[in-house]
Parts: structure tokens; sequence; C-alpha cells
């Protein structure tokens, strides 16, 4: 199989417009972010190498915390 097999058996539902969020009974899924955002985390389910998920941005009194104010 290739390499991603999963990433891009989702990303083709989302294409073909089958994609659900959820389950099958779910919205369909019109975001191309969130169908790769599925699609990434279905693939490390199946225990696929992927990058690792994208970190959330720091609060400003976080990144001031260590600095003299």
């Amino acid at each position: 199989m290739p390499k991603h097999s999963k990433v891009g058996k989702v990303m083709r539902e989302y294409k073909k417009g089958s994609l659900h969020s959820g389950s099958k009974s779910g919205p369909k899924v019109t975001n191309p972010k969130q169908a790769k955002a599925i699609a990434l985390s279905e693939a490390r389910k199946a225990g696929e190498k992927v990058g690792k998920p994208k970190r959330g941005h720091k609060s400003r009194e976080k990144r001031l915390s260590g600095k003299a104010m």
C-alpha cells in the first residue's frame, strides 16, 4: 500500500462530497481544512506515521511570563 493511504482515501471522499464529520449520519464536510484534520486523525488512529499535530498559539500572558515587565 502507498504511504499515507488513509489520508488519500479520506481526501477522495471529501472531493466526492461523501465525507461526513463524525458518523455517516453527521453533517457533510465542506471545509478543506476540516477534511485534512479528519484525514490525519484517522491515519494516526490506523498507526500511520504522519507529522505532529499543529500546536496552538500561546496566550500573551504565557509568552510574557518569562520576561521582566
